[in-house]
Formats: C-alpha cells, sequence, structure tokens
C-alpha cells in the first residue's frame, strides 16, 4: 500500500501520504480524500435517487432553480475533463502527478453524471414541486473544501504572477469556474419556484384526485432497496402523526398480494395434499436460495475476530509497517458494512418469504371453511389456526435455515478457537456438547406441554365465543360469575402448562447464558494448565470468538422450540385442511330427475349429521316434488324436518341412495331455522352481493312486511343491525333472512319455519304475499308448526323418526296433527318489526350520546386505535401484574448477572496485564507506578494503580504462569464466574415467574370487566374484535412479550457493561458518543413513531379477519345455496391483503432501522481501530486495552440493532397489553353499587309495582316507557301485549336492569331495583327467552349452571319437557351436547330452556315465547306444565300466542310506552272497542 501510495502521490517512502506540506495541507490529501471520497459520497446518495418514479400524471413544467441546478451539474460533469488537458502538460507549477489528477477528475466526472440523471429523475416526479432531498444538496457542496484548497495552493505558488504560465493559470481558471458553479447550484437550490405556477397545477382536477399510495419496492434501484429509500414516505407520515388507518401504509410488492398468492397456492394444492410440500413447491426455492446470503453473512461475520486477531498482533508488534494496520482497520469497517448489507438483506427476503407463506396459508383457511362438509370445528378453534398457528407456523421460515446456519457458526467458531488456543478449546467443547442431550429432553418436554396448553386454549376460546354470543341471556340468568369461572377454570389449565413452559425455557435460558462465561474459564484455565502463556491477541480474539458462540448457543433452544411449534401448528392446520370437502358432484346425483316437470327427486337416499351414520339418520324412500308446488312439512320436536332441508341443500353427509336436483348449480332459496344476519344494514343483508333492482326490492320489502319496520328505523334499509342481528327482534330477523331469500330469485326455495317469529297477522300476509305471491311460481318447501297455514299446500309430508311416515293433501295429514284447530289457537306472535331496534339500538347510541348528526346512527363504530408512543400508564399496568417487589427483583439481579459477566473479563484482562508488566521486567512497573495518570492518558484505564480498581502494585508479583500467581488468579477468575452463574438462574426463576403472574392477572381483569359490560357494548362490538383480545392479544402478553422483553433486558444492560468497559478502555472513544448518541436516538425516535401505528393497524385489521371468519362458519349454509362463496373468498382477500400491509410495512421499517444500525456499529469500530492506530503511531497502544475494547465493540453493532428491535418490538407487542387495558379499564360498566344489604331469598312473595317508570335510551329520543305505573299481586299471572314500538321489552330490560330506568321506581316486595346489587336482584328473578341459549358442556351442566339440584330433579325437569327420551341416547346428563347445543334441533334446545327454568326457586318468572319452535300437541301440554309448575310464581309473559295469555288474571296492554289497557281478559274482550279486542280479532281473520 505504501508503495502505492509513494506512486500515486510522488512523495518519499517516509512519508507516503503526507497530511502537511509547505504550510499547507498536502495536495495528495486533498485529492484523494476531501476531492475524492467528497465525489465519491455524492455519486453514492445521487443513486439512490435515480430511478425515482415519475408521477404517473401531468407534471408542472420545471421551475428556474431546477434547470439551474440541471445545467450546472452537467457543466460540472464536463469541467473536470477539460481540467486534465493543462494538467497532461508538463509543469513545475501544476499541483500534482497526472495518475492522481486523472483519478481524481475521473470520479468527479462519474458523480456528477450521476448527480445530474438523479435530479432529472426527481424533475420529472411529484418532487419538484419542493426543492427536493436535503441531503442531495449538501452532499452536492461537499467537493467544495478540496477546490477552496486548491485555490489557495495556488495563490501561494503565484499562478498569476509573472512569468504566466499557460497550464497553471488554465487550471486555476477551471477552479474559479467549478467554485462559481457550486456557487450557481446553491443559488438554483435556495430559488423556491413560481409559487403561481404551483398552485395553478395543484388545483388541477388531477391533482385533487385523492392520492393513491405509494407502491412498495417494486421498480426502486438495487441502493433504494439496500437502503430503503423507497420508505421515506411512510416514515415520513409517521413522524408526522398520519398513518390512521391501513390504506396510509404503501401498496404491498406484486408477490405479496393476496391474489397472486392464493393463484400460486392452488396451482400447487392436490387433493389430501401435504401441506408443506405445497408450500415448498409454492416459495421453496426462492426460501432455499436465500440460504446462500445466509451462509455469506455468517461467514462474512468471522471477519470479526479474524481481523481483529491481526489488529492486536499488529499492536503488539511494533515492527510491522502502519499500512498493515491500516489494511486491517479498513477490513474491520468493510467486513462490517459488508456483512451487515448481507444479513439485513437476507431477514428482509425471509420475512416477505413468511409473509408470502402466511398469506397463502391463511387464504387457504379461508377457502376451506368455505367447502367444509358437515363436520366442521368450532368458532374457537377456527380463529386459533387464523391467530395462533398462522403465526407459529411464520417462525418456521426463520427457524428453519438457522437450524443449519446456528451448528455451521458453532462448528467454525470452534476451528477458529482451537486455531487461536489449540486443544485447549476441546474442554469448553465437551461442555457444550454435554448440554445438547439435556436441552433436547426439554425441547421434547416443551412441545407437549405446548400441544396440551394449545388444545385448553381452543376449549377456552371456544366457550368464550359462545359466551359472548349468548351475553344478553347470560344476564338476564345472572350466570355472569358461573360461566367467567368455567372460563377462568380452562385458563388456569392452560396457564398450567405455560407455567412448565416458561420454567424449562427458563432453564434453557440460564444453561445458554452461564454458558459463554463458563466455556472461557474452562478453556482459558485449560490453556494454562497446558503450559502455554495468556497473550492479548489470543485471549481476545478467543473472547470475541465466545462471545459469537453466545447467539448459536442461545439461540439453538429457541429455534428448536420454534421448529417444534411450527410442527404443532403445521399438523393442526394440516387436520383442518384434511376435512371432508362439500363437493356437490359427488353429493348430487349427475342426472337430473327423471320427469321434466319434477324438480327435487329422492330415492331410496339416506342421510346423517355424522359420516358413519351413528346419530338420527334421515331415511327418504321416495319423494317426487313438481315444479311450482308448495310442499308442506309437518311433525314432532326432532322428528328431522330441519334435517330434510339441510339433506336437499348438501349440508348433510349422503350414506345411501341418489338424490338429483333440477338446476342446481343456480343455487337455492333458504331460509333457515336460525335466522343469519350479517353486521351490516337491512339493505346489504336483502341485496346479499346481488346488483341494486329496486322494482324487486321494493316489491320484497312489500312481500315480507318490511315497509313497516324500515319506516320506524332511524335510517331506514340502510340502518346497520348488530352482529347475528341482535338489535332485531326475532319476527324481525326471520323477515330480512326471508327476504334476502327471496330477492336472489331462485327457483327452488327451502324455508325451516320462517313463521314462527311473527305475530297472526304478519304470517298472513308472509303466507299470502311472499310464499303464495311473490314466490307463487316456484318450488318451495315449508317446514312448520302452524299447520294453519298449509291448508293451501299442494302436498302435506308428516315426518317421524327421521322418515315420512305419510304424506298426501292436506286435508288428510293436518288433521293428524292438529291440536286444536279453532282460531283461537292461532300465534299472536310478536308484532314487533321495530320494537327491539327501538328497544335495544338506542340503548347502544346512549353510549354515544356526544355523537350527533348523520353518522349517530351507525350501530358498528370504528374500533379505537391510540396514537403516539404506547403510554406510561400501560407499562405501570404490567409492572404491577408482575408484581412491583418481583420486577424489582429481577432488574436486580440482571445488573448483578452483567456486572459479574463484566468482572470476569475485567479480571482476565488484568491478569494479561499483569503477565507483560512481569515481561517488560520491574522497570516498566516502577515507570508506570511512578507517572500520575493524566485525564485522558491511556494508563487511565482499567487496571492502572491510581485508577477505580485496588493498586496492582499489592498484589503477587511473581514470574508468569507461577504455582501461586496462578492460583489467585484461576481462584479468583472462578469464584467471579460461580457468582455470575447464581445471579443468571436467579434471574431466569424470578422473570420466568413474574411474566406467569402478569398473564393470569391480564386475563383475570379483562374477563371480569368484560363480563361486567353492558348489553350495550356487547350489541354494537364485533364478537370478532372481542375475541381477538382474548385470543391474539392474550397469547401475545403470555408468549411473545416476555420472550422479546427478555431480550431487551438483556441487551439493555449488556449494553450498559460494553459502554462502562469501552469508556474505561479507551476514554477517546466517550468523544464519539455523543453525536452517534443524538444519531441513535433520532433514528430509532423516527422509525418507532411509524412502528407503533403500524403494529397497532395489524392488530386492529385482524378483528375483521376474525369475524368475518365466524360470520362465515356461522352462515356457511346460506353462503353457499346462494352461490356466494367466490364473493366472501374476494371479501376475505380484501380483509388480509390490508392486514398484510400493515405486517410488511411493520417489518420492512424494522429492517429500514436495522441497517443504519448496524452501519452506525461499524462506525464505532472503524472508531475504535482508528484510536488504536493513532495511538500506536504515537506509541501509546495498549494491546490488551485495545483488544479488550474492540473484542467489545464488535458486539456493538448487534447490541445497537437488538436494543432497538427488540424495544421496538416490546413496544409494538405492548400494544396487546394496552389494547387488554383498554377494556380492562376503559369499558363501560353495569352499576355495581349495593345501597341495601339483603339476604339470599329476600323475595319471597313476587310482588312487582312500577311506580311512574320513564325510559329514555337518548336525550332527543321519544322516551321508549313512559310513565308507566302497574301492580302485580303475588302469585298472579299477567300477559303483557302491544303493537309495533309498545315497549314491551323495555319492561324486561328495567325489571332486569339490563337498561337503567331515566326516573322512576320498580319495587318487589316493596323493595326499590335501584338500590339492590344486581347479581341480588337478577338471582330472584327467571327468564325464558325466545332464542335458547346453550354452551358446550354436558346436559346437566346446561340445565343446572350453578349445581344446586339432585339428578333426579334434573330428570323430572326433563320428562316434563318431554325430553327424557331425546337425552337418554345422548348419554344421559353427562352427554355432550356439542357447541351450542348442536346435537339437538332449535325445538329441543327450547325445551331445554324450559326444563331449566322449571328449576328455578324464583318467585318472579318472565316467559317471553318459549315454545315457537315446538309443534302444537307439544306446546298444548308444555303450558299444562308451565301453569302448573309456576301456580305459585308471579309470571309475566309477553304474549305471542293468545292461547297462552286467554287464562292469564291479568292481561297488560301498552301502546306508545304507557299503560293502555289492564284487566282480566274476559273484561277487555267484552269492550268492543279495547286493543286488546282489536289484537284478538286481527289473530282470527
Amino acid at each position: 500500500m505504501e508503495r502505492l501510495l509513494i506512486k500515486l502521490c510522488d512523495s518519499s517512502p517516509d512519508k507516503p501520504f503526507p497530511f502537511w506540506e509547505s504550510g499547507t495541507v498536502g495536495h495528495c490529501f486533498t485529492q484523494l480524500v476531501l476531492n475524492s471520497l467528497a465525489h465519491v459520497l455524492l455519486a453514492l446518495i445521487s443513486a439512490c435517487y435515480i430511478s425515482t418514479p415519475r408521477y404517473p400524471d401531468s407534471v408542472p413544467p420545471c421551475s428556474p432553480g431546477w434547470r439551474l441546478r440541471l445545467v450546472v451539474s452537467f457543466l460540472l460533469s464536463v469541467l473536470p475533463l477539460l481540467d486534465l488537458l493543462p494538467a497532461a502538460i508538463p509543469s513545475e507549477a501544476v499541483p500534482g502527478p497526472l495518475a492522481l489528477e486523472v483519478l481524481a477528475g475521473g470520479v468527479a466526472t462519474i458523480a456528477w453524471i450521476t448527480h445530474s440523471l438523479a435530479l432529472r429523475a426527481l424533475a420529472r416526479s411529484q418532487g419538484r414541486l419542493s426543492r427536493g432531498p436535503l441531503i442531495l444538496a449538501l452532499t452536492a457542496l461537499l467537493p467544495a473544501p478540496a477546490m477552496v484548497l486548491t485555490l489557495l495552493w495556488h495563490c501561494q505558488q503565484g499562478t498569476v504572477l509573472t512569468p504566466l504560465q499557460l497550464a497553471p493559470f488554465f487550471r486555476l481558471c477551471f477552479v474559479i469556474l467549478q467554485l462559481t458553479m457550486l456557487l450557481a447550484y446553491l443559488l438554483g437550490w435556495a430559488v423556491p419556484g413560481d409559487q403561481r405556477q404551483r398552485r395553478a397545477w395543484a388545483s388541477d382536477s388531477l391533482f385533487l384526485e385523492p392520492q393513491r399510495p405509494e407502491m412498495a419496492e417494486d421498480g426502486e434501484s438495487w441502493l433504494s432497496r439496500f437502503f430503503y429509500l423507497w420508505l421515506a414516505p411512510l416514515l415520513a407520515r409517521g413522524a408526522r402523526g398520519q398513518i390512521q388507518q391501513p390504506q396510509d401504509t404503501c401498496l404491498l410488492p406484486y408477490r405479496l398480494q393476496t391474489a397472486y398468492l392464493a393463484r400460486l397456492f392452488r396451482a400447487q394444492w392436490r387433493e389430501q395434499a401435504r401441506l408443506w410440500l405445497v408450500l415448498y413447491g409454492a416459495l421453496g426455492q426462492r426460501y432455499l436460495t436465500l440460504g446462500l446470503l445466509k451462509l455469506a453473512g455468517t461467514l462474512l461475520g468471522f471477519s470479526g475476530p479474524l481481523l481483529l486477531s491481526l489488529l492486536v498482533g499488529f499492536l503488539e508488534n511494533e515492527r510491522e509497517p502502519l499500512s498493515q494496520g491500516v489494511l486491517y482497520a479498513m477490513g474491520l469497517a468493510g467486513g462490517a458494512v459488508l456483512g451487515a448489507l448481507l444479513q439485513n438483506q437476507y431477514g428482509y427476503e425471509l420475512r416477505k418469504v413468511a409473509l408470502q407463506a402466511r398469506g397463502a396459508v391463511l387464504g387457504a383457511v379461508y377457502h376451506k371453511t368455505l367447502h367444509l362438509g358437515p363436520n366442521r370445528p368450532s368458532a374457537g378453534e377456527a380463529l386459533n389456526l387464523l391467530g395462533t398457528d398462522s403465526e407459529r407456523l411464520l417462525n418456521f421460515a426463520n427457524s428453519f435455515h438457522e437450524a443449519w446456519g446456528l451448528p455451521l457458526q458453532l462448528s467454525i467458531t470452534l476451528y477458529l478457537l482451537y486455531q487461536q488456543v489449540g486443544l485447549a478449546f476441546l474442554g469448553g467443547l465437551g461442555l457444550a456438547l454435554l448440554l445438547v442431550p439435556l436441552n433436547k429432553v426439554i425441547a421434547t418436554r416443551i412441545l407437549a406441554k405446548n400441544e396440551s396448553m394449545l388444545q385448553h386454549k381452543d376449549a377456552r376460546v371456544k366457550l368464550m365465543t359462545e359466551l359472548l354470543c349468548g351475553i344478553r341471556v347470560i344476564k338476564f340468568c345472572g350466570w355472569e360469575q358461573t360461566l367467567g369461572s368455567r372460563v377462568q377454570k380452562h385458563r388456569a389449565q392452560e396457564l398450567q402448562q405455560l407455567r412448565v413452559i416458561k420454567y424449562l425455557d427458563a432453564a434453557c435460558v440460564y444453561l445458554w447464558a452461564a454458558l459463554p462465561v463458563v466455556i472461557s474459564i474452562v478453556i482459558f484455565i485449560t490453556y494454562v494448565l497446558m503450559g502455554h502463556q495468556l497473550t492479548a491477541a489470543k485471549v481476545f480474539t478467543a473472547l470475541a470468538l465466545i462471545r459469537m458462540l453466545i447467539l448459536p448457543l442461545n439461540n439453538f433452544p429457541w429455534v428448536i422450540n420454534g421448529l417444534l411449534e411450527a410442527k404443532v401448528s403445521l399438523g393442526r392446520l394440516q387436520r383442518f385442511l384434511d376435512l371432508p370437502d362439500h363437493d356437490p358432484q359427488a353429493y348430487y346425483s349427475p342426472d337430473p330427475p327423471t320427469e321434466p316437470l319434477t324438480v327435487l327427486e329422492l330415492h331410496e337416499a339416506m342421510f346423517s349429521w355424522d359420516p358413519i351414520g351413528t346419530g338420527l339418520k334421515t331415511f327418504i324412500t321416495h319423494l317426487e316434488v313438481k315444479k311450482g308446488s308448495l310442499v308442506g312439512i309437518v311433525g314432532k320436536v326432532g322428528c328431522g324436518k330441519s334435517s330434510l332441508l339441510a339433506a336437499i341443500s348438501g349440508e348433510l353427509h349422503r350414506l345411501s341412495g341418489q338424490i338429483s336436483v333440477a338446476g342446481r348449480c343456480e343455487g337455492f332459496g333458504l331460509a333457515t331455522q336460525e335466522p343469519w344476519i350479517q353486521f351490516a344494514t337491512i339493505r346489504d343483508n336483502i341485496l346479499f352481493g346481488k346488483a341494486f333492482d329496486a322494482h324487486l326490492y321494493w316489491k320484497v320489502l312489500e312481500a315480507c312486511a318490511l315497509h313497516d319496520d324500515l319506516a320506524i328505523l332511524p335510517d331506514g334499509d340502510q340502518t346497520e343491525v348488530g352482529e347475528k342481528g341482535v338489535t332485531l327482534s326475532g319476527g324481525q330477523k326471520a323477515r330480512v333472512a326471508l327476504a334476502r331469500a327471496v330477492y336472489q330469485e331462485n327457483k327452488l326455495y327451502l324455508l325451516d319455519d320462517p313463521l314462527a317469529a311473527v305475530d297472526a297477522d304478519v304470517a298472513s300476509h308472509l303466507l299470502q304475499k311472499c310464499i303464495l305471491g311473490i314466490l307463487g311460481h316456484t318450488t318451495r318447501l315449508l317446514c312448520t308448526h302452524r299447520t294453519e297455514y298449509l291448508e293451501q299446500a299442494d302436498i302435506v309430508l308428516l315426518l317421524e323418526g327421521g322418515r315420512i311416515i305419510q304424506a298426501g293433501p292436506p286435508s288428510e295429514i293436518l288433521p293428524l296433527v292438529q291440536a286444536a284447530p279453532d282460531a283461537q289457537s292461532e300465534d299472536v306472535q310478536k308484532t314487533e318489526p321495530a320494537a327491539a331496534l327501538e328497544a335495544w339500538k338506542p340503548e347502544k347510541e346512549s353510549e354515544e350520546s356526544k355523537e350527533v348528526g348523520p353518522t349517530s346512527s351507525r350501530l358498528l363504530q370504528e374500533e379505537r386505535k391510540k396514537e403516539g408512543a404506547v403510554a406510561f400508564q400501560v407499562y405501570q399496568a404490567y409492572w404491577k401484574a408482575v408484581g412491583g417487589c418481583l420486577s424489582l427483583a429481577i432488574l436486580f439481579f440482571l445488573l448483578l448477572m452483567q456486572g459479574t459477566r463484566n468482572a470476569a473479563d475485567w479480571w482476565l484482562s488484568h491478569w494479561i496485564s499483569q503477565l507483560k508488566i512481569a515481561e517488560n521486567g520491574s522497570q516498566e512497573l516502577g515507570r508506570l507506578t511512578s507517572q500520575a495518570p493524566s485525564l485522558l492518558s491511556p494508563q487511565l484505564l482499567l487496571f492502572s494503580p491510581g485508577g477505580l480498581f485496588a493498586p496492582v502494585s499489592a498484589w503477587p508479583k511473581a514470574t508468569p504462569n507461577s504455582s501461586l500467581d496462578l492460583q489467585f488468579y484461576l481462584t479468583v477468575y472462578g469464584s467471579i464466574a460461580s457468582a455470575n452463574s447464581i445471579c443468571t438462574l436467579l434471574r431466569a426463576i424470578l422473570f420466568a415467574t413474574g411474566i406467569l403472574q402478569a398473564a393470569a392477572t391480564l386475563h383475570q381483569r379483562l374477563l371480569h370487566r368484560v363480563l361486567r359490560a353492558p348489553v350495550t357494548f356487547f350489541d354494537c362490538t364485533p364478537t370478532g374484535r372481542i375475541l381477538n383480545r382474548f385470543s391474539s392479544d392474550v397469547a401475545c402478553a403470555d408468549d411473545s412479550l416476555p420472550f422479546v422483553l427478555n431480550i431487551l433486558l438483556a441487551n439493555a444492560v449488556g449494553l450498559l457493561g460494553l459502554l462502562a468497559v469501552l469508556g474505561l478502555g479507551l476514554p477517546w472513544l466517550l468523544l464519539l458518543l455523543p453525536p452517534l448518541g443524538s444519531l441513535y436516538y433520532s433514528v430509532q425516535r423516527h422509525y418507532r413513531a411509524s412502528s407503533r401505528e403500524l403494529r397497532r393497524l395489524s392488530s386492529l385489521t385482524l378483528s375483521p379477519l376474525y369475524t368475518h371468519l365466524s360470520e362465515s362458519l356461522a352462515g356457511l349454509s346460506i353462503i353457499r345455496a346462494a352461490r356466494a362463496t367466490c364473493r366472501f373468498e374476494e371479501e376475505n382477500e380484501k380483509l388480509l391483503e390490508l392486514n398484510q400491509r400493515c405486517q410488511f410495512a411493520a417489518s420492512a421499517c424494522l429492517q429500514w432501522l436495522d441497517i443504519r444500525l448496524q452501519l452506525m456499529g461499524a462506525a464505532v469500530v472503524s472508531a475504535i481501530a482508528i484510536i488504536a492506530l493513532i495511538q500506536h503511531h504515537q506509541h501509546l497502544a495498549n494491546p490488551g486495552l485495545v483488544g479488550l475494547s474492540l473484542s467489545y465493540a464488535l458486539s456493538l453493532t448487534g447490541l445497537l440493532s437488538g436494543l432497538v428491535s427488540s424495544f421496538t418490538q416490546t413496544e409494538a407487542m405492548m400494544v396487546s397489553v394496552e389494547r387488554l387495558e383498554e377494556y380492562s379499564c376503559d369499558l363501560p360498566s353495569e352499576p355495581q353499587g349495593q345501597q341495601i344489604q339483603v339476604e339470599v331469598g329476600w323475595l319471597s312473595q313476587g310482588h312487582v309495582e312500577f311506580q311512574d317508570v320513564v325510559l329514555a335510551y337518548r336525550p332527543g329520543l321519544p322516551n321508549a316507557l313512559d310513565g308507566v305505573t302497574f301492580n302485580v299481586l303475588p302469585g298472579e299471572k299477567i300477559g303483557i301485549v302491544g303493537r309495533t314500538g309498545s315497549g314491551k321489552s323495555s319492561l324486561l330490560l328495567v325489571l332486569f336492569r339490563l337498561v337503567e330506568p331515566s326516573s322512576g321506581h320498580i319495587l318487589l316486595d316493596g323493595m326499590d331495583t335501584s338500590l339492590l346489587g344486581l347479581s341480588d336482584l337478577r338471582s330472584e328473578l327467571a327468564i325464558i327467552p325466545q332464542e335458547p341459549f346453550l354452551f358446550s358442556g354436558t346436559v346437566r351442566e346446561n340445565l343446572d349452571p350453578l349445581g344446586r339440584h339432585e339428578d333426579e330433579a334434573l330428570w323430572q325437569a326433563l320428562e316434563e319437557c318431554h325430553l327424557s327420551e331425546v337425552i337418554t341416547p345422548l348419554g344421559g346428563l353427562d352427554g355432550e351436547l356439542g357447541e351450542g347445543g348442536r346435537r339437538l334441533s332449535l325445538g329441543q334446545r327450547q325445551l331445554l330452556c324450559l326444563a331449566r327454568a322449571l328449576l328455578t326457586d324464583a318467585k318472579i318468572l318472565c316467559i317471553d315465547e318459549a315454545t315457537a319452535s315446538v309443534d302444537q300437541k307439544t306446546d298444548q301440554l308444555l303450558q299444562q306444565t308451565i301453569c302448573n309448575r309456576f301456580a305459585d310464581k308471579t309470571v309475566l309473559t309477553i304474549a305471542h300466542r293468545l292461547n297462552t295469555i286467554l287464562n292469564s288474571d291479568r292481561v297488560l296492554v301498552l301502546q306508545a310506552g304507557r299503560v293502555a289497557e289492564l284487566d282480566t281478559p274476559a273484561a277487555l274482550r267484552s269492550r268492543p272497542y279495547s286493543l286488546f279486542q282489536q289484537l284478538l280479532q286481527n289473530s282470527q281473520q
């Protein structure tokens, strides 16, 4: 290198690279460093902007400033070439040799050409509206100092004096011209441009269109990709706080778009294919290619220790030329930079592949969901596949390459250790190998516990899903605490498995964290005992290599753990994807029915809900349905009516026989017994993806009797209904579902009891206008218990036990099933087209009472997203969840662990220092001790006698490796290492204990608060949004957050220890810390502003995915019948794409940060090397100190990067805690106060009194109850009737205090309910709801959730409800009912809820149409049972069937929220114009 510099600079061998010549800066230094280096930097920065995308539309013309800069850049690229002409003329007055001038001129020309291209690209982009990037202008001015110094040199040489020499004079002119051009460039940048022109262009309509987000990376230059310059707009928006919604993020690259991934996955998928093989076929080639990047980055990582060894050897050997040290220092810096680029690109590309796999798998899971056969997983299991399992599968992407990369890294490290310390490394290797089998045992145990934990998690989420779906009934019955304890029981089992996993993880952490210190002890002791002498180069190179062992040894357990977790999740996903598909081609006969006029034909067909037919089978010997006919289907509860319709629609297993349907591909019109309503507007529910046809739409509304309902609703058909239609009454839901089926204009309609939930006149309207009217030309199969409406059917089928026992005209079949054919048996159903919405909806709106204007009627409120940094209160909440004392103990032992680790290295360094002193003799020692250390001298370091530690002169100074000396140093070294081991163990155990405590506390608080929330919260919050907290966010707090937090704490104390060693070892380095610290702070702050919001948006966009999946599972039969699977899949793709955009942007931002921190680390390593070279040159360098500092500095890059990334990830994970805390603290809560204490059984009589009760759901809305006053005597039976919006439902709401009255009082046995605790009140009331609520569990648990009754009482209740014959085959009281009671029909579920009510001891019973889905004979028997069992109790019945209240003591008629009539049924019927008489007449028509 010296020879090259001597030739290039024409210098002497003594000073090959002169910095100062003739009283000024050397010309060689000026040209090579100040000129060429500045131009290289200009070229690099400019190259980053060459690929700036053009603005897609028209752009304004260039401003004068841009034009001036373009011209100047072009001229500055030409001038250096012209300057070479006079430089080639031999002259003594020319500054330097020709080779130097050619090199400098060539670099300058290339730089300015590159800059011109960059300016041209910016001038054609939107950036021309401003001055362009500031950094571009600043780098353009970097060559100015070199030009000024060259000008000064010419002035000193007197170039313009006589005699004038042309060559130097021309060169002086060119320098002046270049400086003038730079001033012109500066002027061009300062000119703001024509503001009027910019405003005129900005007002163009094209510019006013909403800007599309920028495309991520596609079309960007390699420099922009390497340094993520394409992220600048996104990060700028984040810094300004403008990342508010997913659409604010950049668009996905083409290879990450969900549509592309879906095509890629399906191209590889085959029936019964293995998921991992499909993913390999789609992504494997690209994924395996990344292994080459991983390999190159790993190998480059070893350049640091190797060059460190050479550099320390150079510092020890003072005879080596300086150029060797410069080469070693440059190699250190270059290796660090190149390694950083490769590792960073590997991480970025790996994350992209992982996101590709995630997108493909989630798309496949949803696609499979839409094509599932009758065997379906619960919603909770499906949601766990979406959340937990898909995320764990992503971990495989990193873990696989680490699984071979870490052993390779370990092998190379051990080989290099062998090069340094010989066979002594075998001691450390043996110790490491001893831990491998132990690690395998731990990993296997973790895998088993992990699988068990996921099963308990599934059960918990499944139960939570059911609990949220039935929350209204749960609150009516006061079961929050009981079912909450069941959730907590599953949570306790889950935490029990998590506890074992975390303590096993702690054991792994301890073993591998303590291992580097123990390995270093064993290696150095073995090396010394073998008779070798330690040197600075060997010790610190070995220390750096042992530190490199930390990564593979620490990470290997996590890698194995990640692979095992991915294996478990892969198995769960595989089992889901292997579930039998719904295959219409195999299910239906390929031939149409034999007769042309036959629409449906079944022959010897047997169907079952399970594939082997163990349950109730539906067997149809022969059935033909003619085109345009109306077929009635009747039979007792559980006889198989719904199963027959499900068999026709393809939702059952066909065990044998044939089923033929004409026009099957066009779909069916399906209205199920339990109406499925989406969380959308009423119009969207009815249209169901079909184009809006105004004429048909209004015709359907009229046929389904929805006009009056829509007139009352706040936004008409644009009113949003809650999830599963919770804001609509049963009748409204049934009619909206029916309208949806009618609007699809199918030829075959399957109607499963759509008349059950509507009153008599509405049922008559639906029959005449809809079933016989608008659908009159279609083929209809109608299941119903209301046989009076089947008199106009063409044929009636009578089912029993899953078989058609009789078929014929209505006149023959109906007498066999009718219980009481007189008109009074007609059902007076709940005439509440809008009552329920008025009853529930304003209650939700009262919560948002501050909201006014057109959006106030929106039910679904956007999920709130916190902004800015995660609040200190969130960290405080987590600290408290862990426990204050426990948190302090963790931090204390963490600091002790790091302190003892640094102390072990210090002691080793001191040992070497003493060996060096002993070698140099007593004279050197005397020189050291006689001088007082100066402030920044190299003597004021770790081992100086006058420093921070005890004087080394007092310690034994024996000859190197003497027995006394050796024993002393080894004893102290071993003691420090033992202390480190103990601190590491305590820290690992305490940390595991703390995070387990936090996991339990956070979930318990969340569950407690959610169960105390009012029903209004659940009505306007999608279940998926709440389940996202209980699934993803809880999983994050359980597992992901502790993992990242552990790394953060280790990195933080590691950085503290490193800075302490660097500061004491090389004090000059402290001068670099302030600028580096400020740069570090600004970079991470710029990053975190965006990262926080992107993480929040990632969580936010997961909730709609959860909701969409659970909603699709619930309405699968409707979706398939309407042939809407493609549309739903497209909707899922859009939701997934938004989530992927946020995930991708977050990971790209992380890599943006990582590359900058890696480069900063490389700068620190370079600075240490330069300081060491300068000290060596001045004969001040201490090799031991430099070695210690450099061995620590090599890990600085990883620590800096790890600290910010782990802090940011921790902050991002804390968003989950923030979301949990948002629900735990900010949810509205039902009033929990209890002003008076009462004993159990305080309600002994059942007296009910309403005193002027007023209920207004929100200021400005009319009163739902307006001064209601009435008195119910103990044991009295009251029927409650009224027209739409009269306030019937509101009575029950205020009685149970689900809504608090605005004024007035409700007295029960003379006690004001507002003074009672909610549990005291609701425990003494009972209700039989219209919609049955059952949860997963046994018959016993559903009948008697509180466990208060003996088996005999339970069987008696089942007998009275005619259920004993149904329950016995299921396994008796311990038989499982399945999710939501799916093993029972809807009517049987209603009967089970009635049996539950028969067991109650409550004195007041409220009945809300308990028998809508049972046949009339069973209903008659049940009414008799209710009368007998509740003879001594007060019964309030919202009248849906007139025959249920004609025997009441009195009837309460409500109108417009007021009591209109209250008298006996006979008295009210005797009044010709009474409202009750009008209702009766309507039902008899």
